[in-house]
């Protein structure tokens, strides 16, 4: 009588995803450059810094960072002429500190993208300023070709966050994956993870190097928080 040993092997397949990154604060880092150029832009309108109306208009721009900046101005200035103006002189003083050296990467964001990349999956970057000023970081980073697609709000219809016109313009435009729910948004403010649960995505990951608390973070629909952008990678196994 003969035995005989069967060996059964085992193949584990890494579900492949759509992964939409925010930039300023999640894998840009820039020291606070949105209130300096604010500041900038609001002085050109003639807003006074130190008085209660900077203050507030001030305030406003903190509670709605990720946001698209255009959308942000008409808030604060009532009149289209009036918030062009404002993002106009906000996008050129933003440029204008960035061309000054004055954004890096958020240490380790630059090796997870790659390592995302790598691993099979496709990685969008998503940013609430105009395309200028997107190409600008771009540019000083040397990230052109860093990810597979960039996208600001002009690309995904003009509405930025909260809105999920990004990440859904991300999911059409790559048709990197067939179900929505294989999306990962990331972002540091709670309008990224407002964004990421309305499109429908199945993580999304706030982070704690950029503009909001880990309770904020949650109150808006994190399913996970991690401390940066660099962690990313090693979640994704475990969320499969």
């Amino acid at each position: 009588m003969t035995n005989t040993t069967t060996t059964t092997t085992t193949t584990t397949t890494t579900t492949r995803r759509l992964i939409v990154l925010d930039m300023a604060g999640t894998t840009v880092a820039d020291g606070g450059l949105v209130e300096r150029a604010f500041a900038r832009a609001a002085d050109r309108l003639g807003v006074e810094p130190g008085t209660p109306d900077h203050a507030e208009k001030l305030r406003y721009v903190r509670d709605t960072m990720g946001e698209s900046k255009i959308s942000v101005f008409r808030h604060l200035f009532g009149t289209e002429e009036r918030a062009q103006l404002a993002n106009s002189a906000f996008e050129q003083a933003y440029a204008e500190l960035v061309d000054g050296g004055l954004v890096s990467e958020v240490p380790g964001a630059r090796a997870a993208i790659e390592e995302l990349r790598a691993d099979g999956h496709t990685v969008a970057l998503t940013t609430g300023f105009a395309r200028v000023t997107q190409d600008a970081i771009l540019d000083a980073l040397g990230w052109r070709d860093l990810a597979d697609l960039t996208l600001c709000p002009a690309d995904a219809g003009g509405r930025g966050r909260p809105y999920p016109d990004m990440v859904l313009a991300a999911f059409l435009r790559t048709g990197a994956v067939a179900d929505v729910r294989e999306t990962v948004v990331a972002g540091d403010t709670a309008y990224d993870m407002l964004s990421g649960r309305r499109a429908g995505a199945g993580v999304v990951a706030g982070v704690l190097t950029g503009a909001h608390d880990r309770a904020t973070l949650t109150g808006h629909g994190a399913t996970h928080v991690l401390d940066s952008v660099a962690e990313l990678p090693a979640l994704l196994p475990e969320s499969s």
